[in-house]
C-alpha cells in the first residue's frame, strides 16, 4: 500500500503567553497571519490537509480547512489534536498524518519528506534541531504519525493519562529527522510571547515572506 500522508495543524493550545486567543491568527503584515503561512509551507507536503482546534470554527471558515477539535476534553495538549487527526485521516483512507504547529511559520519544506525517511519501524518520527551552543532539541509536535497507531494513542490518553508527546513516541521507538538552521535560524522557531512575534515579522519580511 502506497503511502497516503494527510497534514494536520495543531492550534489547539490556550496562547497564554501571548495573551490568550490564537495565536496562528496573529498578523505578520499585510494582512497575512501565521496561519497563511503555515499553510503555505504545509500544502505541497500533504494530499489533504486539516486544522486542530477548539471552540468556535466559524473563525476560520475562510481558510476553507476541516477544523477538528480535541479528541478527548480538557486540553490534554497536542496529543489530544494529533489523535483527532489521525481519526479524520483515517476516515479519509490516509496511512500516515503529519502534524505541524500553527505558531511556527519558518518549518522545513521537506519536511514531510525526511520524517518518512527517517520512521521507526512503525513509521512513526519526529523532527529534531539544535540551538546556537549545538544543543540538540526535539520537536514533537512536528511529526509523521501512523494512522495505525491511532487506538494505541487514545488508550495512552484516556487510560495511562499521558501527555507528553515524547513520553508516548519513545515508547515506539520513534525515529528522528534532524534538520539544520537556516541563516542561523531554528527553522522551528514559535511565537510564544509579544516579543517573539515582533520577530516572526522582521524575518518574515526579510525573507520576502508578506
Amino acid at each position: 500500500m502506497t503511502d497516503r500522508i494527510v497534514g494536520v495543524i495543531l492550534a489547539g493550545g490556550l496562547a497564554t503567553r501571548m495573551g490568550g486567543g490564537d495565536k496562528c491568527l496573529k498578523e505578520l503584515g499585510d494582512g497575512t497571519t501565521l496561519l497563511d503561512i503555515v499553510i503555505s509551507r504545509v500544502n505541497g507536503q500533504v494530499d489533504d490537509l486539516a486544522l486542530n482546534a477548539n471552540g468556535n470554527s466559524d473563525r476560520f471558515s475562510h481558510f476553507n480547512l476541516p477544523v477538528l477539535p480535541d479528541a478527548i476534553e480538557g486540553y490534554a495538549g497536542p496529543l489530544a489534536g494529533i489523535l483527532a487527526g489521525l481519526t479524520w485521516a483515517e476516515e479519509r483512507g490516509a496511512t500516515h498524518v503529519l502534524s505541524v504547529a500553527g505558531d511556527t511559520p519558518f518549518f522545513p519544506l521537506n519536511l514531510a519528506e525526511q520524517l518518512t525517511q527517517n520512521g521507526s519501524i512503525e513509521g512513526l518520527s519526529i523532527a529534531a534541531s539544535s540551538d546556537n551552543d549545538g544543543k540538540l532539541w526535539r520537536q514533537p509536535t512536528f511529526g509523521l504519525w501512523p494512522v495505525a497507531l491511532k487506538d494505541d494513542l487514545r488508550r495512552a490518553l484516556t487510560e495511562d493519562g499521558i501527555r507528553k508527546i515524547v513520553v508516548w513516541t519513545n515508547k515506539h521507538g520513534a525515529g528522528q529527522a534532524f534538520f539544520e538552521s537556516d541563516d542561523g535560524l531554528d527553522p522551528f522557531f514559535n511565537v510564544n510571547t509579544p516579543d517573539d512575534l515582533d520577530r516572526a515579522r522582521q524575518i518574515a519580511r526579510q525573507r520576502d515572506m508578506v
